[in-house]
């Protein structure tokens, strides 16, 4: 508990919010890296992912492709890029390691929100005269977009997670006080970093959450998620409610009558108390409607 609170007293230090390594311009460098890179891999891998999942091919490559991508560990691909580029092109390696980082989930968000899409829905909007055009931009981009976003969501956080080891090159950002303090033995100010990481990316996490929810279509979201071969039972029992019970229909000597509505349907049971025992007792009588003409009666014994 005094650790934390020695985290948060490091945080509301003075000291830490004035020079070169204060605290708002940690975070500027760690949201322009983050932005950035994520930009740059929307523009690589969105409209990739758009074109295997429009047209159906390549998906093995992509998913191969992000699989291998996911696997590869994050600090041994910096140190690996910033070798590669020279010391003085660390900018340039960081940059190319978060993009390299952000592509798989953006990827795979892109064409799983085009194959999600049913097979009719794109049939029916082929069916009304819809161009390639207009099937992709009407029905398939609007569909899919929870998922894009999801994967934008996914690659955000990755990012986020990915500058902060970053801070080992000296490339800034929040991951800077928890580099230091650790070979210096400062364990709160090591905290007071993680923490601030972690409520940036919780922040993120709540924007993307809201805006992957509000990118669900207004007719999805009315469906609930419903098809249509499945009524929910709210509507099922409000429809047994609301329907009269259905009468059979008139048989040959028997008068058409309008079906009478439940509230006025005399009670008929044996037992009930408004049936007289005369009435029970008395014998069906013929009927002698104009559909039918009254049989003649039995002939009697002289």
């Amino acid at each position: 508990m005094n650790l934390f609170a020695d985290a948060i007293r490091w945080l509301l230090d003075p000291e830490q919010w004035t020079g070169s390594y204060a605290l708002p311009v940690l975070l500027g460098q760690h949201l322009f890296y983050t932005v950035v890179s994520v930009l740059v891999a929307s523009l690589i891998a969105v409209p990739a992912g758009w074109l295997i999942g429009h047209t159906g091919r390549g998906r093995e490559v992509a998913v191969a492709i992000s699989g291998a991508a996911r696997a590869i560990p994050s600090f041994g691909l910096l140190i690996l890029l910033v070798l590669l580029f020279g010391v003085l092109q660390v900018p340039a390696a960081a940059l190319v390691t978060l993009v390299l980082l952000a592509i798989p989930s953006l990827l795979a968000g892109a064409y799983t929100g085009i194959e999600a899409i049913e097979p009719r829905v794109i049939d029916a909007a082929k069916a009304m005269g819809m161009t390639p055009w207009q099937v992709f931009w009407k029905v398939e981009f609007p569909l899919g977009l929870p998922l894009l976003v999801g994967g934008l969501r996914a690659a955000t956080l990755q990012v986020i997670a990915t500058v902060t080891i970053a801070a080992w090159v000296n490339l800034g950002g929040l991951g800077y006080p928890i580099i230091q303090g650790i070979p210096l033995g400062r364990f709160d100010q090591v905290l007071a970093g993680a923490l601030l990481v972690a409520a940036l990316a919780l922040i993120a996490d709540l924007l993307f959450a809201i805006a992957q929810r509000a990118a669900v279509p207004a007719g999805v979201r009315a469906a609930g998620g419903r098809s249509e071969d499945e009524p929910s039972a709210r509507g099922a029992l409000r429809a047994a409610r609301t329907c009269p019970a259905p009468t059979p229909p008139p048989t040959r000597g028997t008068p058409w009558a309008p079906p009478a509505s439940p509230a006025s349907r005399p009670r008929l049971w044996p037992w009930s108390p408004r049936r007289s025992r005369s009435a029970r007792a008395a014998p069906a009588t013929r009927s002698t409607s104009p559909l039918r003409p009254a049989d003649p009666a039995p002939p009697t014994r002289s």
